[in-house]
């Protein structure tokens, strides 16, 4: 029996302040979604945001989505993270990435070089101090050699942005599993899950979370709509990591992995994403409307009782 694909938000956080992030949060738990995910781009900082709101809210998952690893060494991160973590009584979810090239070398003026290498060295570092253990490790590019005393909770959940075949391995190696962004239902089914899970179950490791964050928007409008996701997410078109899964699915452009459409539309196809094996699915939504608002919400809260 397949179970039950978890249902929740990635937030918009239009307003880019603490208290905004707190009042989505807030909606989100009273609605009962299963988890909120907090974005690291350019706002707020997502670790010390879910610190004040977990403190606060009580139920919810959540998640970061995601911490850029080359501009923070992973024992920071581990700190952050826990302190996190404990903040919120043991409910993150630590979501971490590359990001770009064009971010890390291009505004940061950092290496960019050999990513999967940097990402093996970094887990080698970040898991066992997520998890309570002291780590000695040298690598070519990152060592540590230290123990962290941080008060129980001790340990979260870490997912790795993973889009393509050897990063998919090693998340399946190293951590609980991955978090996507704009990789369709059909990549999803053919690349992104069974690659993590013949990798998981190689290794005997149990079967890896596979997080699925999509665009979505209940509309009378979908071309409407269409465009408007064309404009709203244009940039994840250009960067490699998401060209390359857009071609994979046939996409021309991001709008064509948004599920717009009409209630019955979008339910259907975000519940069809439990069959493929997406055990989370996170709604982006975008409804630029009232309407198209309220009835997106909505219909994600008709998810959780399917």
């Amino acid at each position: 029996m397949t179970n039950r694909m978890n249902i929740g938000i990635f937030g918009s956080n239009n307003d880019s302040t603490v208290e905004g992030v707190l009042a989505e949060v807030t909606a989100a738990e009273r609605d009962g979604f299963a988890s909120y995910w907090q974005s690291q781009i350019f706002g707020l900082d997502a670790l010390s945001t879910l610190s004040v709101v977990g403190h606060v809210v009580p139920r919810i998952e959540l998640g970061t989505s995601v911490i850029p690893t080359y501009p923070r060494h992973p024992m920071m991160l581990a700190q952050q993270a826990l302190t996190a973590n404990q903040a919120s009584g043991g409910r993150l979810c630590l979501g971490i990435g590359l990001s770009h090239r064009v971010v890390v070398e291009g505004m940061l003026n950092l290496s960019f070089d050999k990513p999967l290498r940097h990402m093996k060295e970094y887990l080698s570092i970040l898991m066992p101090l997520i998890h309570d253990q002291k780590v000695s490790f040298a690598g070519e590019t990152l060592t540590a050699h230290a123990g962290l005393t941080i008060g129980k909770p001790q340990s979260c959940e870490v997912v790795v942005a993973a889009l393509g075949p050897q990063m998919l391995r090693l998340a399946a190696a190293m951590t609980q599993g991955t978090l996507t962004w704009c990789t369709g239902p059909e990549t999803l089914r053919t690349l992104t899950v069974p690659t993590i899970n013949e990798a998981a179950d190689k290794l005997g490791k149990p079967k890896p979370r596979v997080i699925a964050a999509l665009p979505v928007c209940v509309t009378k409008d979908v071309e409407g709509a269409r465009a408007r996701a064309a404009q709203v997410f244009a940039v994840y078109g250009q960067l490699p990591s998401y060209r390359a899964m857009l071609d994979h699915e046939g996409a021309a452009g991001p709008a064509d992995v948004a599920i717009i459409g009409s209630a019955s539309e979008v339910f259907d196809k975000v519940a069809a994403l439990q069959e493929i094996g997406v055990t989370d699915f996170g709604g982006v939504e975008f409804g630029a409307t009232p309407d198209e608002q309220h009835d997106t919400r909505e219909m994600l809260k008709s998810l959780l009782k399917r």
